[in-house]
């Protein structure tokens, strides 16, 4: 693999990184009972893959501002998932989002591998949010997961907690996180470092998420006009509580909710 560059190198780790587990299995489900399906921040794509090998017959289409992860999403795998480059906000029209035909319209939106909490800025969210909420069709819902902040899963994102992991091919790599201290409200900045044999230096990314608590993220869904219909604190839909160390949240849109109208 010589030659990429480092946003490939971790696109190309991403999936051995991040193998199909309970989180992906309960997105599955969800949008294998949806006719049109919008993935925000699809990543590689698996996701789609996944339910158009399953036999989903319907619309899907996968948004992510990562070219180097949408050339993965669109390379191989099933046919007739449309892959679009770019995130939601303030100026997305989702007439834009039709992909491959059809109306706007979704049934399922959804948010996975903590996409959600990249948006770390309000007038991000609440923009995000409107989009979202534009985008679907009656009776549409929104699913996504945030971390729990009292979990406080960041406290174990340090080098002594990195993984080796297995590419495809048989190679070997080593992933490691490093969270800037000390946490200071609501934002985690951490950086990653990936390191492969051969590779003349480790490839490092600098991210931040945002860890919202239940009640100030149920405050923004309100203000998209979004309702909350089913919230769980794992993966086998146990309720949310103190502890749980998710906040997974499927939502509609709010059947008191009227848009402002500015005169």
């Amino acid at each position: 693999m010589t030659g990429l560059t480092d946003a490939e190198r971790l696109a190309h780790w991403y999936d051995a990184c991040n193998p199909w587990g309970a989180c992906d299995a309960f997105s599955l489900d969800l949008v294998m009972r949806a006719d049109a399906v919008l993935d925000v921040g699809c990543g590689t794509g698996a996701l789609l893959r996944r339910a158009r090998e399953r036999g989903h017959r319907g619309r899907l289409c996968g948004l992510d501002p990562d070219p180097a992860m949408l050339a993965r999403a669109r390379a191989g795998g099933p046919g007739g998932i449309a892959w679009l480059a770019g995130g939601l906000g303030a100026t997305t029209d989702p007439a834009d989002l039709g992909g491959i035909g059809g109306a706007p319209e979704f049934d399922l939106v959804v948010m996975t591998g903590h996409a959600f909490q990249v948006l770390c800025e309000d007038a991000e969210l609440r923009a995000t949010l409107t989009v979202i909420r534009r985008a679907l069709a009656p009776g549409g819902r929104f699913a996504f997961e945030t971390r729990n902040p009292a979990a406080r899963a960041w406290e174990r994102w340090t080098p002594a907690h990195a993984v080796e992991v297995t590419g495809p091919d048989g190679a070997r790599a080593r992933i490691a996180h490093q969270v800037r201290q000390p946490v200071d409200g609501q934002l985690v900045r951490f950086t990653t470092t990936l390191t492969e044999p051969g590779l003349p230096r480790p490839v490092r990314a600098d991210s931040t998420l945002r860890f919202l608590p239940v009640d100030a993220l149920d405050g923004f869904l309100a203000g998209a006009g979004l309702a909350v219909e089913e919230r769980y604190g794992d993966w086998d839909r146990s309720p949310f509580g103190a502890a749980s160390p998710e906040i997974i949240t499927v939502a509609g849109v709010s059947p008191e909710w009227r848009p402002c109208v500015r005169g």
